[in-house]
């Protein structure tokens, strides 16, 4: 199992091929159309992350020790931004995922190229994921 670094600097290395920024965004897209499907019966208000500009669901878990997550997006960009979030944080140790911070973030320069908006959601999201890790150790 990689550590949360390699993984990180795994996807920034990923980006790195693309030219531009429209083909980055192409590619984020093309992240989020492979996501898992999401249960409807788990599209609730308890697993809706508030504060995002899209309707964002999550799940979270713990199964052998390690922090599992499920989630969904009605956005294609916010969708790939999950798949993003997922390969990072999905089946790792709870206690590493507080511990490393997101630098795939600005790795990739998500934070100079998402609107406020969109980075908003995604500062949400990672705060979804660590609270809840948090609870888990």
């Amino acid at each position: 199992m990689d550590s949360l670094e390699q993984i990180q600097q795994s996807i920034s290395e990923e980006f790195d091929i693309f030219d531009t920024w429209m083909e980055k965004y192409e590619y984020i897209i093309d992240l989020g159309k492979k996501l898992e499907a999401f249960p409807n019966d788990q599209m609730t208000d308890e697993n809706k992350v508030h504060g995002c500009q899209s309707s964002v669901w999550f799940t979270t878990s713990i199964e052998n020790g390690l922090f599992r997550c499920k989630a969904t997006s009605d956005s294609a960009i916010v969708s790939g931004l999950i798949a993003l979030l997922l390969r990072i944080y999905d089946n790792q140790s709870p206690s590493e995922i507080l511990e490393t911070e997101p630098k795939f973030i600005s790795m990739i320069g998500l934070n100079e190229h998402l609107s406020p908006t969109r980075n908003n959601g995604l500062n949400l999201m990672i705060a979804r994921i660590k609270k809840d890790a948090g609870t888990m150790i």
